[in-house]
């Protein structure tokens, strides 16, 4: 699903060169759920950013679902990321002035599906998060946890390939964090490949794999057996090809 091989990103600014990822080797298989995790400054964004085809990376290759990534155009690259991914930010990034089907509505008129099929998806897709009851509602009528839902749902109307979620309980609290992250697990049995970066260490603990980042580079995995199994974690090594 993702691979990134030798993946170098450096920033330059005038004399100064910031190298955001060294080396960096990761492998995401079909179906898997991977949190990321590293402290500050560590590269988690850079990676996050370039892996949903957001910022270019230097030198190095990435394969996103069989296509190599190197080299595209801004179109090429826009409709690649229409095509395969979704996305998930800790701020929600709803729209006030709009309900919560015309949210989910918004990158589906991106997409080119007519307006019968993009119903079907908006309320396919609030139902999968249990709100097709407020589907009239605002922003500003819902809790926290709500709306990250709804963003969710809007990440899901595409029928998204890989899922990219930025810290997505980072605003909430422990209570609906964990709602939050249930939610993720059950998308996630349903077959959608998803790519997590968390800075708490339970919800860590909860993904099949836990990739930590040090100074640009993955310096830990951890495996475990997928979230409905009983079998205990097992460790992995520092390189993440499995």
């Amino acid at each position: 699903m993702l691979r990134m091989q030798n993946l170098n990103k450096v920033y330059r600014t005038h004399m100064i060169e910031t190298h955001a990822l060294r080396g960096f080797e990761i492998h995401v298989k079909q179906g898997e759920f991977v949190t990321v995790t590293g402290p500050s400054g560590s590269g988690k964004t850079s990676f996050l950013n370039i892996a949903g085809l957001l910022e270019e990376f230097t030198d190095g290759e990435y394969i996103l679902d069989g296509v190599n990534v190197k080299g595209m155009n801004d179109n090429a690259r826009s409709r690649l990321r229409n095509e395969k991914l979704g996305f998930i930010f800790q701020g929600f990034n709803l729209i006030p002035d709009l309900s919560l089907f015309d949210n989910v509505d918004v990158p589906l008129r991106y997409r080119g599906y007519n307006s019968a099929e993009r119903r079907e998806r908006i309320e396919d897709a609030l139902a999968k998060v249990g709100l097709a009851s407020r589907m009239k509602h605002y922003p500003a009528e819902l809790s926290g946890g709500q709306q990250q839902r709804v963003a969710i749902a809007r990440a899901l109307a595409g029928s998204p390939k890989l899922l990219l979620a930025d810290e997505p309980t980072g605003n909430l609290d422990t209570q609906m964090a964990r709602g939050v992250m249930e939610l993720l697990e059950e998308i996630n049995a349903q077959g959608t490949t998803i790519l997590m970066v968390t800075h708490d260490p339970e919800l860590a603990l909860r993904s099949q794999r836990n990739v930590h980042i040090i100074d640009g580079q993955v310096s830990d995995l951890v495996h475990k057996e997928p979230s409905l199994a009983s079998s205990p974690a097992k460790a992995g090594s520092h390189t993440a090809t499995a």
